[in-house]
């Protein structure tokens, strides 16, 4: 809801949201009241009339270092997932998996509760990702998601720096026997929107927005542009200074196909992004 008036925190709380003061500071308490998108807890915070005030029903949850949970309803569950840990189980590793985990965790609550994947990131990328409860929830996403997502975005530390601080760029985009994605006449158009948002005389630091989602899509696009990301070694980067792969998954904005509202997801880039650029 948006601010009305001028007032402290708690107040607008009582008189706006919740009447029962007891209940009213467990909101607080339990981190779940966001001011301009930002979480406040302090009761005495001084609200400006204007400012957007967000109740949200889940506080943020860790489920290891690896996992986090952002967001959850009765239909989704959206998570923040660190990079070296696979979506979905392979051959040679079925247990240590997003899905294992995420499983795990509807399972504690009711043995009989189920999660399905609707999307996925590669093993060493990190950031968001969705998870329906349901089978019927998954295929109301899957079977329309270009429609239903209206952005997706990335930040990525890449090696050098850019002639063209911005750009949008259209390639067509195959897989080889490797399982490698490269460009071809005969690939599948992937279009990549990046800008430059910092860079030294060794490193860019992009904000980047795919329009197609084709695998691969970013890591194939830079080093087309002769400008892999750090730590990508698959897709020709040399150098490795933070010990991963430089790319994260920052930002979803989807219209919930259910309720037909616009939900965004954000996460913060990795630190170690930070100390490098």
């Amino acid at each position: 809801m948006i601010v009305k008036e001028d007032s402290t925190l708690l107040e607008y709380i009582l008189k706006y949201i919740e009447p029962n003061r007891k209940k009213a500071k467990t909101y607080l308490t339990n981190k779940l009241i966001y001011i301009n998108n930002k979480n406040i807890s302090k009761y005495n915070y001084t609200l400006h009339k204007g400012d957007s005030i967000e109740l949200r029903k889940y506080a943020h949850k860790k489920i290891n270092n690896n996992i986090q949970i952002i967001y959850e309803d009765k239909d989704i569950i959206v998570v923040n997932k660190s990079s070296g840990i696979l979506t979905i189980s392979t051959e040679k590793e079925k247990e240590n998996t997003l899905y294992a985990y995420m499983s795990n965790y509807v399972k504690h609550i009711n043995p009989k509760n189920k999660i399905f994947i609707i999307h996925r990131l590669d093993r060493d990328t990190s950031g968001i990702i969705m998870f329906a409860r349901s089978e019927k929830v998954k295929k109301l996403y899957q079977e329309n998601w270009n429609n239903i997502v209206k952005y997706r975005g990335y930040t990525a530390i890449i090696e050098g720096n850019l002639d063209k601080k911005e750009q949008t760029i259209k390639l067509n985009l195959k897989e080889n026997k490797n399982l490698k994605t490269y460009v071809a006449k005969d690939g599948i158009e992937a279009i990549t929107k990046y800008k430059v948002i910092k860079e030294n005389n060794k490193y860019s630091l992009l904000d980047i927005e795919i329009k197609t989602g084709r695998k691969n899509q970013i890591r194939a696009t830079m080093e087309y542009l002769h400008h892999p990301i750090i730590g990508d070694k698959k897709y020709s980067s040399t150098i490795n200074p933070i010990g991963r792969l430089a790319l994260h998954a920052n930002k979803l904005v989807i219209i919930n196909p259910i309720t037909n509202k616009e939900m965004i997801f954000k996460t913060n880039n990795p630190t170690s992004f930070k100390k490098i650029i």
